[in-house]
Parts: C-alpha cells; structure tokens; sequence
C-alpha cells in the first residue's frame, strides 16, 4: 500500500513538475477548456435560479365548464354531486360554483364595450356553467394533474364545453423542461470539446517525452508507471478549468443581476440570480477532471497501442 501511494504520489508530483515547466501553455489550455464550460455551468446557474421561484408558485386554476344550451336548469343543478365525485376522485379540493345564465349575461353587460353588442344579440346566447377553482397547487407538477381531470369532465353527460385557465402554467413546465435538455445536449457537445483539447494536449507531452519513455521502458518500468503522469496531468487541466469557468460565472453575477434588478423592477419583482449551490460546484470541478482524466487515458491507451 506504501508503495502504491508513492508512486501516485510521485506521479502527481511529475504532472505539477511538467505544469511549472511551461505555465504559460497550461494557462492557455486551461483557458480554452474552461471557455467551453461557461455556458453549461451558466446555464445550471440560471436553472437553479429559476427552478426554486417556478416551485414556490402558489397556483390555483380555474376549470370552467360550459353546459349544453338545450339544458334545463334542474339538469343542470343535479350536475354538481358529479363534479364533486369527480374531484374526490382526482384527490383535489376545490370550491364549485355555479353560473346561472342570467347572471353570466349581467356580467357580460357590465362589460362597456360589450353593451350595444349584447342589446343586438336580444335572447340570451350564454349557457349555464360551472366554475371549478382548484385550491392545494403549489408547483408547476401539479398542473400535469389537471388534464386528467379536464378529460373526464368532458365525459359529463350535458357538459358541452370545458376550459382551463392554466395553460401558463403548462408552458412554463414545458420551457423548463426543453431548457433542461437543451442544458442537457450543450453540457455533452461542449464536454467532448474539451475532451478533444485535453486529447492533443496531453499526446503532444507525450510526443515531447517520448524518448524519455522510450528508456524508462527499457529499464523495466511499467506502462502504469509511465503513464500514471499523464493522467494526472489530463485531470489537473480539467480541474483548472473547472476552477476558472466557476470563477467567470461568479463574477458575472454582479452585474447580471444588477441588469436584471433594474428589468424586474419595472415589475415590481426582486427576482435576482442565487451563486452556484456547493452541489453545483462540485459537480462542475468533478466533471471536468473526469473529462481530463478520460481524455488523457485514451490518449495513453491510443499511444500505448501505437508503439
């Protein structure tokens, strides 16, 4: 075990020794590879943002349902108890009112631009109706809940018609959804960038030491032995990236949000973009030595196999 942790340890000793000896090239590596991981972790940033202020929604939708014209108004009251069973059944609350048509066309005259409009109309067009508002909403998950309940509405004998008032609601989830693979598609393209960079950084160490393995070879050392430095060296690139790619995100924040203050102020939102959670930091430094480590084994692998 002592000679284990040696070698690993004179390894790494080697991967910080070869980034001493030409800083200025690491630097610039690390530059690019970290260019390549802004935009995700900005991304996951912005998500983790939103993500809390999209759950702590309170919603309560409002189900309208519209009634056959033809319908008596006896039919139409002995509706309710369906309404209620159907609610149970979905395992909401809600409160169910019901709209007599008189009453719609009341409000509909209250209306001032409406007023000559409805006089033309003479008889009543609107149809008796119930409101359905939907209490216990407290995320955007909830509303997938609501086009089971809509569907089965529709099935009431005498009910015509059936609106829901929280389509927002829906595309919201929707948006974060397709934000959330989009996050998704760009992390992997932008990761196999910087395996690519990682890949030719670490073959032309290797190209530049090739004698040196070439006699370390011939003295009887290991391929792990040998290669153990460069690994090291894929993962130090990786993790420096990660390093500053953190660092320009968190210093973007100032001003970002300086921006979006002045925007959500019109508003009156104080909405403002949180710093990277410690699980996100850890995430984004873990992935990107992973990534160096990765790129430079293949690298090795790939060398190994050439000579």
């Amino acid at each position: 075990m002592k000679a284990w942790l040696r070698q690993h340890r004179f390894a790494l000793k080697d991967a910080f020794k070869r980034v001493g000896n030409a800083p200025v090239s690491f630097l610039f590596n690390v530059l690019v590879i970290a260019s390549a991981l802004v935009l995700p972790f900005a991304g996951l940033t912005i998500l983790e943002s939103v993500r809390p202020l999209s759950e702590q929604l309170t919603i309560e939708p409002e189900i309208s349902v519209f009634l056959r014209p033809d319908l008596t108004r006896a039919k139409a009251t002995e509706i309710a108890p369906t309404l209620r069973q159907l609610l149970k059944q979905h395992n909401m609350n809600g409160k169910i009112e019901f709209i007599e048509r008189e009453k719609a066309l009341d409000r509909l005259k209250g209306t001032t631009e409406l007023v000559e409009a409805v006089s033309a109309l003479g008889a009543n067009p609107l149809p008796d109706a119930y409101t359905v508002k939907l209490a216990g909403f407290y995320n955007t998950s909830n509303a997938a809940a609501l086009n089971g309940l809509s569907s089965r509405l529709r099935t009431v004998p005498g009910v015509e018609h059936v609106q829901v008032d929280s389509s927002w609601i829906q595309r919201l989830a929707a948006f974060l959804s397709l934000a959330k693979l989009g996050l998704l598609i760009l992390s992997v393209t932008l990761g196999t960038i910087v395996m690519a960079v990682v890949f030719n950084t670490i073959r032309l160490q290797m190209l530049t030491h090739a004698e040196e393995i070439e006699v370390s070879r011939l003295v009887g050392a290991t391929n792990s032995y040998l290669y153990r430095p460069f690994y090291y060296s894929g993962a130090l690139l990786g993790m420096g990236a990660g390093i500053v790619s953190f660092l320009v995100v968190y210093a973007a924040l100032g001003p970002v949000n300086q921006a979006i203050a002045d925007f959500s102020s019109l508003y009156g939102s104080a909405f403002q973009l949180s710093a990277p959670s410690i699980w996100a930091i850890s995430a984004l430094l873990g992935s990107s030595s992973l990534l160096g480590l990765f790129a430079a084994v293949i690298c090795t692998r790939h060398y190994l196999a050439r000579i």
